[in-house]
C-alpha cells in the first residue's frame, strides 16, 4: 500500500518535483554554510519527499542525537532568522494541501503534506527516518507515558 502512495505521489501529483526542488533549496544553503543547518534540514525534508509514505520525519530529540553545543547555538540563530523563509515555504505547500483535497486521489497525499508541514517551521530539528523507526519512537513514548500515568496512580 506505501509503495502504491509513493507512485501516486510521483506521478499523478508530481511529487518528485517539488522533492526535488526542496532537496535542491537545502543544497544550496549548505553550501553557503552560513544557512547550513536550514540546508540540511531541508535536504532531510526533501529526502522524506522522495517517498512520503515509507518514510516519516522525527525530532532530533527523539533520536536521543548529540549535537555539539555550539552547533545548536548556532542552529537556533539561524531558526530565528529563517522564520519569513519558512511562513512563505509553509503558506505554499497549504495551497498544495488544499489543491490535493479537490481530488480523492489526493487526500492521502494532502494528510502526509499536512502531517510534515511544520518541517517547513523548524526544518533543522527534523530528520528523515524509515517509517518503522516512527513508530517504534512512538510506541515506546507512548509505553513511557503509560508507565508513567501507572506509577503515579
Amino acid at each position: 500500500m506505501r509503495t502504491l502512495g509513493n507512485i501516486l505521489w510521483h506521478f499523478p501529483f508530481f511529487g518528485f518535483v517539488q522533492a526535488g526542488l526542496t532537496w535542491l533549496l537545502g543544497l544550496i544553503l549548505t553550501i553557503t554554510v552560513i544557512a547550513a543547518p536550514i540546508g540540511r534540514g531541508l535536504m532531510e525534508y526533501g529526502k522524506f519527499l522522495f517517498a512520503p509514505f515509507s518514510n516519516a520525519m522525527v525530532s532530533r530529540s527523539a533520536l536521543n542525537e548529540k549535537q555539539n553545543e555550539v552547533w545548536k547555538a548556532y542552529s537556533m540563530v539561524v531558526t530565528v532568522i529563517y522564520i519569513p523563509l519558512g511562513l512563505v515555504l509553509a503558506v505554499i505547500c497549504i495551497f498544495q494541501i488544499a489543491g490535493l483535497f479537490v481530488t480523492i486521489a489526493g487526500i492521502p497525499v494532502a494528510i502526509v503534506l499536512a502531517k510534515s508541514l511544520g518541517t517547513f517551521f523548524n526544518p533543522v530539528k527534523k530528520k528523515c527516518v524509515p517509517r518503522a523507526v516512527a513508530e517504534e519512537i512512538e510506541r515506546r513514548s507512548s509505553a513511557a507515558e503509560v508507565s508513567r500515568h501507572l506509577s503515579t496512580g
